[in-house]
């Protein structure tokens, strides 16, 4: 089965409403404006049920298929939120929100999903019940969380989940997956060095926090290269490093740190997350310096269920002829939340040769609709199969 004709002729409707929200970018919770157009067009098309106000701003739509006693209850998820970047394109539906762009694609992943609602709401052909999915704040790791937070699940008697995420130098229309891990789980790090500030020309009357601190930094890297079996996958990064004062002629009081740590195991998550305290803690007291150390955890890993992604990778093949074996990313996704809750599976879409996510010159690939709109509605007709 190709990409579904009807989705294809859908295609200059559905990019219509992907531009019209690309020009309006929200950030985080505040997908005011994304969510009504979203909630607008799901009772549009003729939603059983449209609820907003899921996880603050979350909108969820209900289709019913022929007979929704008979099958499951699949979820397909969209997320609606933009980035804080300056867009450097030039196209006619550029960001009208200076400081706003959606950098990430989620304006195609909101519009694939309304294409495949429509498509659904108009041919009803499955047993069972569709519950389409538009949260806020991926970009903030906490738009899922709220969602579920809220009942979503249970409510609405979800019990499959699955989403899908774009992805740049991958041809258009083709798909990746694999089970198990798939994204990375992000976390985050702080560390305040304390020192004993003084003259820049007597340093030796204070115990200076910068030299402390770069030994710090250099000591996480070997957290890494000699604390994680090789085999396995992390990433430990120190991002910012501010100190207490900017004259020339002081050494500072202070240092404060922070990075991001990488995992795709609850193992190797606990051994950084270790390992980051002993060594700063330790290497600051060598030289007569404190450490204090802050970990967060943010979002976790992604896990595919291994039969669900199998299933999302068939449905892929037959819609555009070709899945390959995703590698394992260390970026991170929100919708891991919804797959500790539920099973289900996550999948990349092919958007050819454009700029990377998260990049200003990026834009999502119109061309990818059909794919996508085909990937969704598909898996639900071959997952609920009409009788």
């Amino acid at each position: 089965m190709p990409v579904k004709n009807r989705l294809a002729d859908l295609q200059p409707e559905i990019a219509a409403w992907r531009q019209d929200i690309h020009a309006h970018p929200e950030i985080g919770f505040g997908t005011v404006r994304t969510a009504a157009l979203v909630a607008e067009k799901l009772r549009e098309f003729g939603c059983d049920e449209v609820v907003t106000g899921i996880g603050q701003v979350g909108v969820v739509g209900v289709i019913k298929g022929k007979s929704d006693s008979k099958g499951k209850v699949i979820g397909l998820r969209a997320d609606m939120d933009a980035l804080p970047i300056l867009e450097a394109t030039d196209v006619p539906y550029k960001s009208e929100t200076d400081g706003a762009m959606h950098a990430c694609g989620h304006d195609g992943h909101t519009a694939m999903v309304l294409g495949a609602a429509k498509y659904l709401a108009e041919t009803r052909n499955f047993d069972g019940t569709v519950v389409v999915i538009f949260q806020p704040a991926e970009e903030l790791g906490s738009g899922a969380k709220a969602m579920c937070d809220d009942g979503m699940m249970d409510c609405f008697g979800v019990q499959e989940v699955y989403g899908l995420h774009n992805w740049p130098g991958m041809p258009v229309g083709e798909f990746a997956i694999r089970p198990g891990a798939m994204m990375a789980a992000t976390d985050e790090f702080f560390i305040d060095v304390t020192g004993k500030g003084c003259h820049a020309a007597e340093p030796n009357a204070g115990v200076d926090p910068t030299v402390v601190a770069s030994q710090i930094v250099m000591a996480l890297q070997t957290i890494i290269s000699r604390n994680m079996d090789p085999v396995l996958q992390g990433v430990l990064s120190v991002t910012a490093f501010t100190t207490s004062s900017t004259a020339f002629n002081v050494i500072p009081q202070s240092v404060a740190m922070r990075g991001t740590v990488r995992t795709h195991s609850l193992e190797t998550q606990d051994m950084i997350e270790r390992r980051i305290s002993e060594v700063a803690t330790n290497t600051a007291a060598a030289f007569g310096a404190t450490a204090e150390v802050r970990y967060l955890r943010h979002v976790p890993i992604t896990i595919n269920s291994d039969e669900p992604a199998e299933f999302a990778a068939e449905i892929a093949r037959s819609v555009s002829g070709a899945c390959h074996e995703a590698p394992l990313v260390m970026g991170g996704e929100d919708f891991s939340y919804m797959l500790m809750e539920r099973p289900g599976a996550f999948i990349f879409l092919g958007n050819g040769d454009t700029a990377g996510v998260h990049h200003p010159a990026y834009n999502f690939n119109d061309e990818a609709i059909p794919a996508g709109c085909s990937w969704f509605a598909e898996l639900v007709e071959r997952r609920m199969p009409a009788a």
